[in-house]
């Protein structure tokens, strides 16, 4: 009796552990990732609405419905990105994932100057790099080191009532993603 009643233990133990372990994982094995999604609408480096904003179904679920987003996907093994965008929200917020979805770095307009979107990812040694001949471009820019290759950039903007919907849209729809060499 005591034979089976530890064999039934260690099979729920070890059922659990497997069940905890396919669960954890499924994000690196899933086709149908943010990365994924983004991949199928756009090409690396090019900005994205992923809310119901462009007209379609949303790319990405939003928990808020007050904000509206837009996304890019980039690879610094290409060289630095560099998210730039105009125009006056109530507030803007930026994530950076990693290629697995994994939130690397998160900031808001609180943490600029002015306010202004206008940010460069990269990662250490390219920082290294730049510093040696800081481009013209960069001189009024946040920079963001990260130590991932590929990655996901959301910006989010706060929508507060209908009269901001459309500066929303135009800050979103005008952002750039560029890749400097």
């Amino acid at each position: 009796m005591h034979k089976l009643l530890y064999a039934l233990l260690v099979g729920l133990v070890g059922a659990g552990i497997v069940h905890i372990v396919v669960l954890l994982l499924l994000p690196q094995f899933s086709e149908r990732d943010a990365w994924g999604s983004l991949a199928e609408t756009a090409d690396l480096y090019k900005a994205v609405r992923v809310d119901e904003g462009n007209g379609v179904a949303p790319l990405v679920r939003l928990e808020d419905p007050l904000f509206s987003a837009s996304a890019c996907r980039f690879d610094l093994d290409d060289g630095p990105v560099h998210i730039k965008a105009t125009g006056n929200v109530p507030f803007w917020s930026v994530s950076i994932f990693n290629r697995s979805g994994q939130n690397v770095y998160s900031f808001n307009d609180r943490a600029t100057e002015r306010g202004a979107l206008d940010f460069v990812v990269l990662t250490p040694s390219q920082m290294i790099e730049v510093r040696k001949a800081m481009p013209e471009s960069y001189q009024r820019s946040i920079f963001v080191q990260v130590q991932i290759g590929e990655g996901i950039m959301m910006v989010r903007s706060f929508v507060p009532d209908p009269t901001w919907k459309e500066a929303a849209s135009e800050f979103l729809e005008k952002m750039g993603c560029t890749k400097e060499a």
